[in-house]
C-alpha cells in the first residue's frame, strides 16, 4: 500500500480546484445556537433506524471548533472547503421567523473560511428538513418549493456576497427514492408514491433556489448529482433490466431532467402514475443553466432482480472487489464513466467538479498515528482516473474528497470512519491521519 500521494498540482490544470467537504448536520451539533428540531433528530430517536440511536446533537461540535479545523483545511495545502448549512438553524420553524445566532455563526463561518485563504462552497441542504415541514408532509408537499426559497433567500442575504459557488441540493437521489422509497434515511418512507412526488419536487426546488442564488449573486451555481456504477450480476435478460432499471433511477433521472428536461423512460415505467399531476409542464422550468456540475462518486453496484417483488425492486450483490467498510466495491474507473456521461449529457456547456470521493476505513490511532494508507489508495487510484477524464476532454475543475473529519455518517451513527482527520468521539479531539499528511505534501510540493 501506498504511504503517499503520487499526485501533485502540477500534474492538473493550473487553476483546478482541490479541496475537503463536509456537511452541516454531521459535525456542527445539533444542540447548539438555537437551531430548531429536524426530520433527522426524529427518525434517529426511532428505534431500529439509526445504530445505537446516536443522532447529531454533538457530532464533532464543528459549531465551537471550526476555527481549528477550518485551520486543517488550510495547512493541508487545500484550496476550497465545501459546506452546508442547517436549514433548521437557519429558521428553526422552516418557514418565517429566522434564528440570529443561526446567522450569525454562518457569517463567522465564512468569515473564517475566508481568512484561511480557502474558496468557500455552500449546499444550502444536505438533507435536514425542519420539523414543522416534515409535518406538513416536507418534500411530498410542492410547497416545500416555496419554503426552500425563502430558506434559500434568508441565508444568502447574509452570507452570499463571499462565496465561491452555491450548489442547492446535495444528492437530490438521497433525498427521494433513499429516503422515502427505500427508507433508509429521514423521513424513513417506503412508499413509491411519496418517493415519485419527493423526486419531482426536489428538483424543482432546486430550480427556483438555483434563480435565488442568482439574483444574490452568491458564488457560481451548480448542481450536484451522487452516481454508481449500475452492472448486471449476470448475463440474463433478468438482470440487465434491473441494472437499468437502476441506472435510470439513481443516475439518469436527476442528471437527464436538469439537463435536458426530460426523465427517463424506464424509470418513468415504474414512477409516472405516481407523479403529481401536470408533472410534465415542470420539466422545462426544472431543466434551468448552471455555471458547473457536481459528481459524487464511491462504488459500483452488481444488480438483478428482487425477491421482493417486480422492478423497480433490485437486488445488490456482492462483487469480487475490495470493498470499503461501508461494505462498498471500490471502482475506480467508474468515477471517470460518470465524469464523461455528465460531459455529454449536458453537452460539455459547463465545468465538472467531483464534489465527493473518499473512503471509509477502520481507522485506530496506534502510538499517536494513523496509518490510513488504504484511503491513500483510493485517493491515487480515483485522481489518475480524473486525470485521465481531462485527457479524454473532459473540463473537470476541481476535486474535493469526502470528508475533512471522521463524522456523523446518517444512518450508520459513528462507526464509519471518512476523514482526513481522525475523531475521538468522546473527547472530540482532532488528529490528522497518514493521508492528511500525504495530500499536505502533494499539494505543497
Amino acid at each position: 500500500m501506498a504511504d503517499a500521494l503520487k499526485w501533485t498540482r502540477a500534474d492538473f490544470p493550473a487553476d483546478f480546484v482541490f479541496g475537503v467537504a463536509t456537511s452541516a448536520y454531521q459535525i456542527e451539533g445539533q444542540a447548539y445556537g438555537n437551531a430548531g428540531k429536524n426530520h433527522w433528530d426524529s427518525f434517529a430517536a426511532t428505534p431500529g433506524n439509526v445504530i445505537k440511536g446516536e443522532n447529531g446533537a454533538i457530532a464533532c461540535d464543528h459549531y465551537h471548533r471550526y476555527p481549528e479545523d477550518l485551520a486543517l483545511v488550510n495547512n493541508a495545502g487545500l484550496d476550497a472547503y465545501r459546506f452546508s448549512a442547517a436549514w433548521s438553524r437557519v429558521i428553526p420553524d422552516g418557514i418565517g421567523q429566522p434564528n440570529p445566532e443561526g446567522l450569525d455563526f454562518y457569517d463567522r463561518l465564512v468569515d473564517e473560511i475566508c481568512a484561511q485563504h480557502l474558496k468557500p462552497c455552500l449546499t444550502l441542504y444536505h438533507w435536514e428538513l425542519p420539523s414543522p415541514l416534515a409535518d406538513l408532509g416536507g418534500w411530498c408537499n410542492a410547497e416545500i418549493v416555496n419554503w426552500f426559497a425563502e430558506y434559500s433567500d434568508t441565508i444568502l442575504s447574509r452570507i452570499g456576497d463571499r462565496l465561491y459557488a452555491t450548489a442547492p441540493i446535495n444528492e437530490p437521489w438521497c433525498v427521494g427514492w433513499l429516503s422515502h422509497f427505500m427508507g433508509l434515511h429521514a423521513p424513513g418512507l417506503r412508499d413509491i408514491r411519496a418517493a415519485a412526488r419527493a423526486m419531482h419536487h426536489v428538483l424543482l426546488a432546486q430550480a427556483h433556489a438555483l434563480d435565488v442564488i442568482r439574483s444574490h449573486n452568491a458564488g457560481r451555481p451548480g448542481v450536484v448529482f451522487n452516481f454508481e456504477y449500475p452492472l448486471p450480476v449476470d448475463s440474463t435478460a433478468e438482470a440487465t433490466a434491473a441494472a437499468e432499471c437502476y441506472d435510470a433511477i439513481y443516475n439518469r433521472w436527476f442528471l437527464e431532467a436538469t439537463c435536458n428536461g426530460v426523465y427517463p423512460g424506464e424509470a418513468l415505467r415504474y414512477l409516472e402514475p405516481w407523479l403529481p399531476s401536470g408533472w410534465e409542464s415542470d420539466l422545462d422550468k426544472i431543466a434551468v443553466p448552471v455555471d458547473w456540475y457536481g459528481v459524487n462518486y464511491y462504488t459500483r453496484k452488481l444488480l438483478g432482480p428482487s425477491p421482493d417483488g417486480p422492478l423497480p425492486a433490485v437486488a445488490e450483490h456482492v462483487g469480487d472487489l475490495p470493498q470499503t467498510s461501508m461494505g462498498w466495491e471500490i471502482f475506480p474507473s467508474g468515477i471517470r464513466g460518470f465524469l464523461e456521461r455528465v460531459h455529454t449529457a449536458s453537452k460539455g456547456r459547463a465545468p465538472i467538479f467531483v464534489t465527493e470521493n473518499g473512503l471509509a476505513s477502520n481507522d485506530t490511532i496506534v502510538d499517536g498515528i494513523i496509518n490510513d494508507t488504504a484511503r491513500i489508495d483510493y485517493l491515487n487510484a480515483h485522481l489518475a482516473e480524473v486525470r485521465t477524464a481531462i485527457d479524454h476532454g473532459v473540463p473537470v475543475a476541481g476535486y474535493f474528497i469526502w470528508s475533512l473529519l471522521d463524522n456523523y455518517e446518517w444512518a450508520l451513527g459513528y462507526d464509519k470512519r471518512f476523514g482526513l482527520v481522525h475523531v475521538d468521539f468522546e473527547t472530540l479531539k482532532r488528529t490528522p491521519k497518514a493521508s492528511w499528511f500525504a495530500l499536505r505534501d502533494a499539494l505543497k510540493s
